[in-house]
């Protein structure tokens, strides 16, 4: 990716590859559960979801998805739409969130996925204009948790400054199935909002517990 990119106020950065399976795991546990199929999981529904547990609220606002994936996948698994260069990349859309535009990047065989999650992470976090930053990565692989703990505790939550203004604080949430120890940033359970997105009710869940 390169950096001459221009970013948007709000940015969710994901691995494709790790919310796939999620949801795969998801399918197949609650399907076990609940008793009926579950589709797959909406996009769209997701991204919104994401979004609000992001800090993000009704309005005119505008944000970017970057959705991250190994290269020998052309598309997801689990969700709707799914292919990254058919369906996703170049793509947006519009809701009483404001505008969502997905960018879909396979990550180059000269560089791991870590090292490539961690190049975003400081680009974002050096942009004046980016105020707040969504995070959807495995944070269960000791690699890549400690990776994303590296580049948010540098103290790098402070936009640059632009004549001579103090700089605005930039709200960092972590997304993630189970509670993350220490880092510094906002967390939000990953699983909800793919529930969400996948149409499963928590009224299904309690008939079935």
């Amino acid at each position: 990716m390169k950096n001459t990119t221009e970013w948007s106020e709000n940015v969710i950065v994901v691995d494709a590859d790790y919310i796939d399976k999620v949801a795969f795991d998801l399918i197949v546990n609650f399907e076990r559960m609940i008793g009926r199929r579950i589709p797959q999981a909406d996009m769209a529904r997701w991204i919104d979801c994401v979004a609000l547990d992001g800090g993000l609220r009704e309005g005119d606002h505008h944000t970017q998805v970057v959705l991250i994936h190994d290269r020998q996948r052309e598309g997801l698994s689990n969700f709707i739409p799914s292919s990254y260069l058919g369906e996703l990349h170049g793509k947006a859309f519009s809701d009483n969130l404001g505008e969502f535009c997905i960018s879909a990047y396979a990550v180059e065989h000269i560089v791991s996925k870590e090292d490539y999650i961690a190049d975003v992470l400081q680009t974002l976090l050096k942009q004046a204009e980016v105020k707040r930053i969504m995070v959807v990565v495995d944070m269960e692989k000791p690699l890549i948790a400690a990776t994303v703990r590296k580049v948010l505790s540098r103290g790098d939550y402070e936009s640059l400054p632009t004549d001579g203004a103090m700089p605005e604080t930039k709200r960092v949430t972590v997304f993630a199935m189970q509670p993350i120890s220490g880092g510094g940033f906002r967390q939000e359970i990953l699983g909800y909002s793919l529930m969400a997105a996948l149409g499963i009710k928590a009224e299904e869940i309690k008939a079935n517990t």
